[in-house]
């Protein structure tokens, strides 16, 4: 089995993304909406922010606190979908209680929703005109590209929470001849078939080391996305050692699809600059 080097991916496309902004004299802006106290998604925040700085992205963050009234969110995207010098704006999930993050995440400019996921992004993405893509659905087609093994005619299978977590992955991998089938995880009993058959899974069930050898197709491609603290130490869903001997390849968490999310994001606000305005 060969590990997916993420760190690595993801810095080469910082550095193409810094290259890019510093040449064409170009000024990336992003502004982040953030909201309640949750400490993952302060860190998660503080991360994307020294990213943005290191390629040259200027970074705004609006902090809101919990029981905030959802107007006043909306009213700040609004304001700032309006700013020429905003060209990506990103709402970090999950927002407080008492807040529609679908209702938020609407009133965000498609043309800035640097994140992807605006109903008009995830319309053009299925109709095969894609604009700007979530970046962990970019980030996990990158690292199935890296491994060269071609797409064309294979079968993914993608364990998942949420179907509309999946549909931006299925998207890209049909776009480049792959046929997909999601999997819920209430449904891994009656479809491990599908599973052990795939020539491609994707696992993302938040459940530490649920994936082993015996689950998997021999010489398959293993994108891990879960994250679980475990004591002191960040695990994936995928047993590491139980399908060391039956992979082709597996993405290791940490250092797989976490870094190339994050330089996806990156990349989509440099897209996001160079859109025609409306």
């Amino acid at each position: 089995m060969k590990l997916i080097d993420g760190k690595k991916l993801a810095e080469a496309i910082r550095r193409e993304v810094k290259e890019q902004i510093e040449t064409q004299g170009l000024r990336p802006g992003l502004a982040v909406i953030l909201g309640g106290d949750d400490p993952a998604s302060h860190l998660y925040v503080g991360l994307k922010e020294r990213s943005c700085r290191e390629v040259g992205i200027r970074f705004e963050k609006f902090i809101f606190p919990a029981g905030v009234p959802e107007e006043t969110v909306i009213e700040t995207i609004e304001a700032v979908n309006g700013r020429s010098d905003i060209h990506g704006i990103l709402v970090q999930l999950p927002l407080p209680e008492g807040l529609d993050e679908n209702r938020v995440v609407r009133a965000i400019d498609p043309r800035k929703d640097v994140d992807g996921f605006h109903p008009e992004n995830l319309r053009l993405l299925r109709t095969g005109n894609p604009r700007l893509v979530p970046g962990v659905a970019r980030g996990i087609v990158a690292l199935i590209e890296a491994t060269g093994v071609p797409l064309a005619g294979k079968t993914a299978a993608l364990l998942v929470n949420s179907a509309t977590f999946a549909e931006p992955i299925v998207a890209l991998l049909r776009a480049r001849g792959a046929d997909s089938t999601v999997i819920l995880a209430k449904e891994v009993a009656e479809k491990t078939t599908e599973m052990k058959n795939a020539d491609i899974l994707i696992v993302a069930i938040g459940q530490p080391k649920f994936i082993r050898g015996e689950m998997i197709k021999k010489g398959a491609v293993i994108i891990d996305i879960g994250t679980t603290r475990v004591g002191d130490r960040t695990v994936g869903d995928v047993d590491a050692e139980s399908v060391a001997t039956r992979a082709g390849w597996l993405s290791p968490v940490p250092g797989g699809v976490g870094p190339m999310t994050v330089a996806m994001l990156l990349k989509n606000v440099l897209e996001a600059t160079k859109l025609p305005k409306k």
